[in-house]
């Protein structure tokens, strides 16, 4: 039986980057965590079409994620940072992109089918921008345009079982919303808020403040513009 909806606490911690870049970039953050693709996942009404696409397209999007950790690694000045950001690439390849697979097999998606798609256009602005602002920046940069990626799922997970409209019993999306809900990806999320904390004041975050914002609006809005992408079926 699918768990009952629970109200779980908010990710962020008060006061800290991610609470303020999150608190600047409302409009743009709601419009990624509240969309429609969302609710649809929610109640269950989200077309089964839309839903592969989207599946197609984060699969492509992994291996970028994979890549902006390896740019990570890069970045780091120190050995710690290193070898977090090879165990968080390493996670990707050897483990999330197999589950991925498995969970996609389920709806039908073949690895190698998923593998010769097309990107859309929506998966090439994102995965190149965060890409981008890695290459431009440093890996503060780098860590807030991923942000809203690692956060924003848990938190759309915990909305969703908080919301009176989700339906749990036979919806075809109730293993994404749990498998997103799950203390396991909820712990990586903190680690990720955590992160920006630390980064932030060994780097000069608040002096960098705005830039950051506009990094991190920019991210909630391809965000947002993936769902799209989902929704509308866009190549």
């Amino acid at each position: 039986m699918a768990p009952a909806p629970r109200t779980l606490p908010d990710l962020a911690t008060q006061g800290g980057l991610f609470d303020r870049l999150r608190a600047t970039a409302r409009p743009s953050w709601d419009r990624y965590v509240r969309h429609a693709f969302v609710a649809g996942m929610g109640d269950g009404t989200l077309p089964q079409a839309c839903f592969r696409h989207y599946l197609i397209q984060d699969y492509l999007f992994l291996i970028h994620f994979a890549r902006a950790y390896a740019l990570a690694a890069f970045k780091a000045d120190n050995l710690a940072d290193m070898r977090a950001a090879a165990r968080s690439m390493a996670a990707i390849l050897d483990l999330e992109m197999g589950l991925h697979v498995k969970y996609c097999a389920g709806w039908g998606l073949d690895e190698a089918a998923m593998q010769a798609a097309a990107e859309a256009q929506g998966t090439l602005a994102y995965t190149r921008f965060v890409l981008e602002r890695g290459l431009a920046g440093d890996l503060l940069d780098l860590h807030v345009a991923l942000a809203p990626c690692i956060v924003g799922y848990a938190e759309i997970a915990a909305t969703l079982l908080a919301d009176p409209a989700t339906r749990l019993d036979g919806n075809p999306y109730a293993d994404w919303i749990a498998m997103y809900a799950d203390p396991e990806y909820r712990a990586v999320a903190v680690a990720q808020v955590e992160l920006l904390d630390r980064l932030s004041a060994t780097r000069g975050g608040d002096a960098r403040f705005a830039d950051l914002s506009r990094t991190f609006d920019a991210a909630s809005r391809l965000e947002a513009g993936f769902w799209d992408m989902g929704l509308g079926l866009l190549p």
